[in-house]
């Protein structure tokens, strides 16, 4: 996970200039269309951004993208929904800080999206979310994401998704990323504790590494997730007309989830600094054990090196 992305593509360029700043990539991008109402959701894959039909008061439209770093697909879209052209270099930059932008044809929020492998490793990926009316846009790094069971929900017409429209839709894509964050506080977690135990009862300098290496991981999840707690809070409270009153209460429980992961985050950051300070007492401990051995030795000893030091002596 870099704190730092290099940015000097961008140096001396126009402001809404389209520069993916981000991993290189040449994978291929998916891009899947949701086109539902109440008692209807057509799904298509592989299309084109100048193909989508329109949305319209009757149904929603969510159009998810995976892949970013194809910069006429993201022209295609900037065109077919109007999009400024700020909103799409945002896109493009996976050096984002999570925010929320209000422009005149839509809401604008980028959030950092995190997940587990199987080695227990956390990937982190950005994900750019648009609010117009009646559709949702999402962009994502890589086709992986945490939004499978919402894709399910909308198959199978399941809770209140297809009755809902897009404001609900743009809530459940967030809520979505939000939950995961616990999933993953909840591995960082049990790491710590192993921590905990190993600077005791086996401290070693690769002991040290990994408290360096898990300081450095929740840095960088601090940096993903302070700025989200003012986002959501704004979308609790934007005048944005896609926003419906009752869907800002569902808004305001993500901001409460968020306010609870910074917690958790700053709790985890204090655990890890106490396992460092328990390494260096441990260190410091086990040193000054040596060290008095080795004064009681010396002490011992040091009678019989004088008594041999004066019979060793030559008195003629």
């Amino acid at each position: 996970m870099k704190l730092v992305q290099k940015r000097s593509k961008k140096t001396g360029l126009p402001p809404g200039t389209l520069v993916h700043i981000g991993e290189k990539k040449t994978d291929k991008v998916t891009i899947t269309a949701f086109n539902y109402a109440g008692d209807r959701c057509d799904e298509r894959k592989d299309v084109l951004p100048d193909v989508l039909a329109p949305p319209t008061d009757e149904s929603v439209i969510w159009v998810d993208v995976g892949g970013i770093h194809k910069m006429d697909i993201l022209e295609s879209f900037g065109t077919q929904f109007q999009l400024h052209p700020l909103l799409l270099e945002d896109i493009a930059n996976t050096d984002q800080r999570p925010k929320l932008d209000d422009y005149e044809t839509c809401l604008f929020l980028v959030m950092k999206m995190l997940s587990v492998t199987d080695r227990q490793d956390i990937v982190v990926e950005q994900v750019s979310l648009v609010l117009g009316r009646n559709f949702v846009l999402s962009f994502q790094e890589n086709g992986a994401d945490v939004f499978t069971p919402i894709r399910d929900r909308l198959r199978g017409n399941k809770g209140r998704l297809r009755q809902s429209g897009a404001d609900y839709l743009l809530y459940a894509l967030v809520d979505a990323i939000v939950d995961q964050y616990f999933a993953v506080l909840e591995v960082l977690g049990e790491k710590i504790e192993s921590l905990q135990e190993l600077v005791v009862s086996d401290p070693k300098p690769e002991t040290l590494h990994q408290v360096h290496a898990l300081k450095r991981q929740l840095l960088f999840l601090r940096r993903a997730v302070w700025p989200l707690r003012e986002a959501t809070n704004n979308l609790s409270r934007s005048e944005c007309p896609f926003l419906q009153e009752s869907t800002k209460v569902f808004f305001r429980d993500v901001y409460d989830h968020v306010v609870q992961i910074v917690d958790t985050i700053e709790t985890l950051r204090e655990m890890v600094s106490a396992c460092l300070d328990i390494y260096l007492s441990t260190i410091s401990y086990r040193l000054n054990a040596v060290m008095k051995v080795l004064t009681i030795i010396t002490t011992i000893f040091m009678p019989l090196t004088f008594i041999v030091g004066i019979y060793g002596m030559n008195f003629e």
